[in-house]
Order: structure tokens, then sequence, then C-alpha cells
């Protein structure tokens, strides 16, 4: 099955306005930008068959070709990411079996996530949307817990049936446990890694519908695929030790870099 894994990414975001051009220095005190390090994540993923940044913005546009990245242009009404996708993947002449969307601000995402979630979807033709999981562990729970009680809105994370379909996905820490957990103690809080799997029909699909109501409250993209009857597959993931988190906030550039730096990332 052909693979494209595509960046979407935009210069307006409402919480982070520039966010894709933001830098960020790895361990070697090498700074590059929020989309190049997307982009360098994306090209170590094991049977991608293409990868491409699709934007609306010249800005980004001209940064992510001058370090050799292939740019689909897309609109400016695209009003998230797996809108974005979908028109990229409707302007080319050949669709693929299977489309990554491995959002822009996820720089973390180590490539065994996305290669998990392919092989998930190539083994099972009918599952038509999937995206990644994580159990957080005690230092990431109480970063999302930190984050709510001084009101930003950090991370998402998901409650999952037995069969791993997605029940709901929220920026508030879901299920609620009312109490704080100790290092090395499992949790129920999975962290959803901001990376989508789709066939192209249902990424076509999801373009004719119009926002769902959860969808506008949480303002998360994938519950319009569950207000629409669309099962969200949840595939969980193992992190092997390596701390993962997205770029939400200004607060969260000093928070990534301090992941690379203790993994020595460059």
């Amino acid at each position: 099955m052909s693979v494209l894994i595509l960046i979407p990414a935009r210069y307006a975001s409402t919480r982070y306005p520039g966010k894709p051009l933001v830098e960020l220095t790895g361990a070697s005190g090498q700074s590059r930008s929020l989309i190049r390090r997307s982009w360098d994540a994306a090209l170590s993923v094991a049977g991608a068959d293409r990868v491409a940044v699709a934007t609306d913005d010249d800005r980004i546009a001209d940064h992510a070709r001058a370090f050799g990245a292939e740019v689909i242009m897309t609109s400016t009404t695209a009003r998230n990411g797996t809108e974005r996708c979908a028109e990229a993947v409707a302007a080319l002449d050949t669709p693929p079996d299977i489309v990554v969307n491995l959002q822009g601000d996820a720089p973390l995402t180590p490539p065994w996530f996305v290669e998990d979630l392919i092989r998930a979807m190539q083994a099972d033709p009918e599952m038509q949307v999937a995206t990644p999981v994580l159990r957080t562990d005690a230092a990431a729970l109480r970063g999302f817990l930190e984050d709510r009680r001084n009101g930003r809105v950090g991370g998402t994370t998901a409650v999952f049936d037995r069969a791993g379909r997605g029940m709901y996905f929220s920026k508030e820490v879901i299920p609620y446990t009312g109490r704080e957990f100790a290092d090395g103690e499992e949790n129920p809080v999975f962290h959803h890694v901001g990376v989508y799997a789709y066939r192209p029909a249902a990424l076509a699909a999801y373009s004719t519908w119009p926002e769902g109501r959860l969808e506008t409250w949480e303002g998360l993209e994938q519950l319009r695929f569950m207000e629409n009857g669309v099962p969200v597959q949840c595939v969980e993931v193992d992190a092997k030790g390596r701390a993962f988190w997205e770029l939400n906030n200004p607060v969260d550039v000093e928070r990534i870099e301090g992941i690379l730096r203790d993994h020595g990332l460059d």
C-alpha cells in the first residue's frame, strides 16, 4: 500500500501565531524550526513513500522549500489539519492508499508511533481512521494537570473501548481520577498523539460534513468523524523511554527543548 505523510501547517494559529517557524534548540545547540523538525521526523518513518508539507502560507512554503521539502499549497479556508490534508490529497493526480497526518506541532513524534499506525491500517482494510494513544506516566500526567490548573490548553486525552475504538477525546484530563499518581504507578490516562491515518475516501467524506457540535466545543477535529458515525481506532504505542510533548503554547518551547537535551537529540 502506498503511504503519503502530510504535515499540515498554518501561520495564523489563534494560540500561537507563527508557530511552525518557531526555532527549537537541540542538544548540540543546533537550532531548527518546528516545521523543519516535524519534516525530519516524517522522513525517519519506515514505509512512507512520500512526505509533503501542506500549507496556505507563503512564509511557511518558502521556508519549507528552502530545506528541501515538497510543498502542496492549500486554501485559507481549511479549518483544521484534516481539512487541509483532504485538500492536498484532492490536488494529487493519484491518491495514496493511506494518508498520514503528522501534525506540524509534534516534532518529538518517534517514527515507530507512525509505523505502528501504518501497520494497523494495512492489517485491517475496514479501518477508516486511526490515531495513536500513549499511556501517560506520572510526570506527563502532572504536566496535563498543571496546564489545566493554570488555564492552559495543553495536550489531548483519549478514552476508548475494549476493541480500541475511540469513545471520546478531550482537552480536559479524562477519565477523571480525583488524584495524582506516584512515579512508576500505572494510571488510566492516555495522551492522544497528534497523528492520524486515513483512507482517502474517509478523508474526502470529512470535508463534506459541517463542523460537529463536540468538535466545535473541544476544538478537536477527530470528533467530526465520530459525530458522523465513523469509528476512530486508537492504536496504543510504546514510548520506549522517549518523552513526548506537543508545542501548543509558548511555554512548551522550553519543555520541548528540555526533552531534546535530555535525550541527546539534535
